[in-house]
C-alpha cells in the first residue's frame, strides 16, 4: 500500500538578510568649523582690540599735539625743537614737526582703525627714536623705557593683528585692509623700524 505522503502547509521562509544591511549607518562626524580669516574673529576680539586702539592711539596723538601746538602742557614746535637740538638731531624745528605729525597722524590713525598697518609702523618708528632718547639704563619709569617699550609693542601688535571690524579699514574698498594679512603687518612693521633707526643715524 502506498502510504499518504504527510500535510505540509505551504510556508514561505524569511529572506535572508545580510549582517551589513541590517547595519544602521553611524552618524557622520560634524564638519570642523572652517578657521577665520585675520581681521575677522568674535565680538569680544574686536572690542578688545578697539579698545585698544583708541586708548593707544588718542595717546599717540595727544603727544603729537604737544609737540605741533603746546596743547597739554607741550612745548610746541619750538620748545620741542630745542630738546630735539639738544638731543642731537639736526634741524630741530623740523624734526619736531616731523615727530608731533607723525604722532598726530599715526596715533589717530590707530584709533579710528584708518589704514592701521601704516599707522602702527608710524608709531613704532618714532617711538624707536623716543626709546633712543630717553636711554636704556633702566625699565621702570619714571627712568626707564617700560611707558615707551609699551606704546611700541602696542602699535606693532596692531599693525600685525590688524584693527578688528569695528575699524575704517573695513569700510575701504582695498582687500588689503579689509581682510588684512599678517604678511602685511610685518612688512609696515620693518618699514616703521626702518625709518627709525635711518633718524637715529642723522642723530650725533
Amino acid at each position: 500500500m502506498r502510504s499518504a505522503a504527510p500535510d505540509r502547509p505551504d510556508r514561505k521562509d524569511p529572506p535572508m538578510t545580510s549582517a551589513s544591511a541590517t547595519t544602521t549607518k553611524a552618524p557622520a562626524a560634524p564638519a570642523a568649523p572652517a578657521p577665520t580669516t585675520a581681521g575677522t574673529g568674535t565680538t569680544a576680539h574686536d572690542a578688545g582690540l578697539l579698545l585698544l586702539r583708541i586708548v593707544l592711539g588718542l595717546t599717540m596723538a595727544a603727544h603729537g599735539t604737544q609737540k605741533l601746538f603746546g596743547w597739554f602742557g607741550g612745548g610746541g614746535i619750538s620748545g620741542t625743537g630745542r630738546f630735539f637740538t639738544a638731543s642731537g638731531y639736526p634741524a630741530g624745528d623740523a624734526m619736531a614737526a616731523l615727530a608731533g605729525l607723525t604722532e598726530t597722524l599715526g596715533g589717530l590713525g590707530l584709533a579710528a582703525g584708518l589704514l592701521t598697518p601704516l599707522a602702527g609702523a608710524a608709531v613704532v618708528g618714532t617711538m624707536i627714536n623716543a626709546i633712543a632718547v630717553h636711554g636704556a639704563g633702566a625699565f621702570f619709569a619714571p627712568k626707564g623705557i617700560e611707558y615707551e617699550l609699551l606704546l611700541t609693542v602696542g602699535a606693532a601688535a596692531l599693525a600685525l593683528t590688524g584693527p578688528g571690524r569695528y575699524a575704517v579699514d573695513r569700510l575701504l574698498p582695498l582687500p588689503a585692509l579689509r581682510t588684512p594679512r599678517q604678511a602685511h603687518g610685518a612688512l609696515a612693521v620693518a618699514l616703521g623700524v626702518v625709518i627709525g633707526a635711518a633718524l637715529l643715524l642723522v642723530r650725533n
